[in-house]
């Protein structure tokens, strides 16, 4: 970071610091006399790594209550933080950051971080070093106040702590609550447990979930049993995570196809599994395979097949996908086709992980675009998809969002009877 840049963020930090003391000043004064009536004392401090590896005291108003954090002003006043930096670090977790994430303490830490966003929005599925990096590497004032107003808006979007049960139900369809790498592990694990055209190995239905799959669940009771079967179901999705604050629950992340298909093309090429690509119109899986071997040159794609065939051509490819050895095969039909059609055919596929992935080739064909990241990290992809296929999709989000959202709020109601 240049000195012009960091002379223009200070100066930057410094006039919002102090256009919001002033503006704050009657509910700062309030928040600090009650926390003194209360403790006997004006603030709480914690002592934490800053800039350059040095300790500070980071302030808080006494008291547990709500406001006790606008103390932190001061602190960004003084030049111990920024609005907008990594997240600042007690000593000890700051004594075991590796070396390769020291660019972290070359700037002041933030009241808002990067991964501190994407946490609150569920897409937090790199490691914290990786986004700290790539944040300071484009420190500016204009990325800050980015930063800022994204982070705000994740606020108002997340809202406090709730808790997060293991397990979460939608109209009737039990919904894994889990992290990416830890639904990641789950699919490796199964991928290379039992011996590739082993008929008596286990097989593993994976299916993802969003408010619109919810929705067409809720009427189409094949549909909704298939998800019940399933050996696991995740959630796909902000809608999935405004839900869980409806009804007063914690979504532990957005373990959404699209994100955990990179993920785990690296997985398979490191562990040595093969995927089979199923689906999408001519041509497109082929060219996903091509893209993800780029990608991941030690990528095994065991093989490749559109989506539109007739019923008389379904026994063959069935017999292709066996004799490929797959161990993971993605089906992109569409929903609720791929999953009905995988539980149609569930005894005789020999993949051990099966999954369908709705439109998840169309974005790593190059065909449609996906969403920047910060449309993702605010909540609003969906916006994006609209803008992209307004006539297929207007349904699915202008209807679908509030119907499932309506239909949230009645089980929220009707479980609070109980």
């Amino acid at each position: 970071m240049s000195r012009v840049t960091g002379y223009g963020l200070r100066v930057f930090d410094l006039t919002l610091a102090l256009v919001l003391l002033v503006l704050l000043a009657p509910p700062c004064s309030a928040r600090a006399l009650w926390g003194w009536v209360r403790t006997g004392r004006l603030f709480d401090r914690e002592t934490q790594i800053g800039h350059e590896h040095r300790p500070f005291v980071r302030l808080r108003f006494a008291g547990p209550q709500l406001g006790r954090g606008l103390a932190v002003l001061f602190n960004i006043l003084r030049g111990d933080m920024a609005f907008a930096g990594p997240r600042p670090l007690s000593m000890g977790k700051a004594s075991a950051v590796p070396a390769v994430a020291a660019l972290r303490f070359s700037v002041r830490p933030g009241l808002f971080s990067p991964y501190l966003l994407q946490q609150r929005t569920g897409i937090a599925h790199d490691p914290e070093s990786v986004l700290d990096r790539q944040f300071v590497e484009n420190l500016s004032v204009r990325a800050s106040l980015g930063l800022i107003l994204r982070s705000l808006l994740a606020v108002l979007l997340g809202g406090g702590e709730r808790p997060t049960p293991p397990m979460l139900d939608f109209f009737g369809v039990p919904i894994v609550n889990t992290t990416m790498d830890e639904a990641l592990d789950w699919i490796a694990a199964r991928a290379v447990r039992s011996s590739p055209g082993d008929e008596g190995g286990e097989k593993s239905l994976l299916a993802f979930v969003n408010p619109d799959c919810l929705n067409i669940a809720y009427t189409h009771e094949r549909y909704r049993a298939v998800l019940r079967r399933a050996t696991r179901v995740l959630p796909d999705g902000i809608g999935l995570k405004i839900g869980c604050r409806i009804r007063g629950l914690g979504l532990a992340a957005n373990v959404n196809g699209t994100d955990l298909f990179p993920r785990l093309c690296e997985r398979a090429a490191r562990d040595g599994f093969s995927l089979f690509l199923l689906g999408a119109h001519p041509g497109i899986a082929e060219r996903v395979a091509e893209n993800m071997r780029a990608r991941c040159p030690d990528l095994l794609i065991a093989g490749t097949q559109h989506g539109y065939f007739s019923l008389d051509e379904e026994g063959a490819i069935i017999d292709r996908i066996n004799l490929s050895g797959a161990r993971v095969l993605l089906v992109a039909f569409g929903v609720p086709r791929q999953e009905l059609w995988l539980a149609d055919h569930h005894d005789r596929l020999m993949p051990p992980v099966r999954m369908g992935v709705g439109g998840l080739f169309d974005f790593y064909s190059g065909r449609i675009s996906r969403a920047p990241l910060w449309l993702r990290e605010i909540g609003l992809e969906w916006v994006w998809r609209l803008a992209q296929e307004p006539g297929r999709m207007w349904r699915r989000y202008i209807l679908g969002n509030p119907l499932f959202l309506y239909r949230v709020w009645r089980q929220a109601r009707q479980e609070a009877r109980r």
